[in-house]
């Protein structure tokens, strides 16, 4: 079992930047590739960015150019700094992995989620 823990949610005004961290811990005896997703009021799960163990970088189009996903060196802590943030970012945000060189887009194939960091984008 891979236990994921999120922090670094808030409350933050449009235009602001906020960073969330994710750390892994538990079996991690196989490389994890590991992403981030939102959900927000009456909406479906969207998927924000994702990072292969290699380091391979995915975007969901709302967020390219002001997001950064990243991992640390030891690739058990996934970071996802986000720049310009606009009202319509608001969500909770969720981390992922899976036992997997490389991501997916399918949130479904990833077993393991944290509990979620709200971010509230508002002035």
């Amino acid at each position: 079992q891979v236990q994921l823990m999120e922090s670094g949610g808030g409350l933050v005004q449009p235009g602001g930047s906020l960073r969330l961290s994710c750390a892994a811990s538990g079996m991690i005896l196989n490389i994890l590739s590991m992403g981030w997703y939102r959900l927000a009021p009456g909406k479906q799960r969207e998927l924000v960015a994702t990072i292969s163990y290699s380091g391979d970088t995915n975007y969901a189009d709302s967020v390219k150019g002001r997001f950064a996903i990243s991992t640390d060196n030891a690739k058990n802590v996934v970071f996802l700094q986000m720049n310009s943030l606009k009202p319509e970012d608001t969500a909770v945000y969720y981390c992922a992995a899976r036992h997997h060189a490389r991501t997916s887009a399918n949130g479904d194939d990833y077993p393991y989620w944290g509990q979620g960091t709200q971010v509230t984008v508002s002035s």
